[in-house]
């Protein structure tokens, strides 16, 4: 286990407590990160799945290549659609904190009654160059747990990164990292990182 995973597990204990008492993740057993998202924004709050239901699909938030003198802002929200198990269809969505531009895809569903297990996030890197639009996180992928992978219809630009370890049960909430608007003028990057929520099945 990667330390950055460790300290994960270690937060989400020391935090337990006040997400029982808020109706957040009292039911989460642990969380699954990457290493390579984006350092702009904050963290919003998780959103779990009901209790006994597990994220079967998922959707994404995409704003379109804006030309050479727009400003980039790709990968804006990640929803997940949750089921109880064997079940198919939707019983709830859930998505934290999603950026205000770009539009919602079609779902994108677990074969076989699956349900999502790993992801991995497309990236570009800051530059952090006079002039240079900076746009964080351009693309998503969520394994199965038939490993059958659903990636969004995102933009080409930055790199993939290494997938997340595997969940030990199922994932049940999500977590995302956003910059909020900056105004007139600003370079915003919108969603900048994720972190899945895990519980037993």
């Amino acid at each position: 286990m990667g330390w950055p995973v460790l300290l994960l597990l270690v937060g989400l204990a020391s935090a337990a407590p006040d997400w029982q008492d808020s109706g957040w993740g009292s039911h989460a057993t642990s969380i699954i990160s990457v290493s390579n998202g984006g350092p702009w924004g904050d963290w919003a709050w998780p959103e779990m799945c009901p209790e006994g239901s597990y994220a079967t699909g998922v959707s994404f938030k995409v704003e379109p290549p804006q030309g050479v003198a727009g400003d980039d802002t790709a990968l804006n929200g990640v929803r997940l659609f949750c089921s109880p198990p064997g079940v198919s269809g939707t019983s709830s969505t859930v998505e934290s904190q999603s950026g205000r531009w770009g539009r919602w895809s079609e779902p994108r569903w677990c074969p076989h009654r699956g349900h999502l297990v790993s992801f991995a996030l497309r990236v570009q890197a800051p530059r952090r160059r006079l002039l240079s639009d900076e746009v964080a996180a351009t693309n998503a992928r969520f394994a199965c747990s038939d490993k059958h992978v659903l990636e969004g219809p995102g933009t080409e630009q930055g790199e993939w990164g290494s997938w997340s370890p595997l969940c030990p049960g199922a994932v049940c909430g999500i977590q995302t990292r956003q910059e909020s608007p900056g105004g007139l003028q600003s370079d915003d990057t919108a969603l900048n990182d994720l972190r899945l929520l895990c519980c037993k099945k």
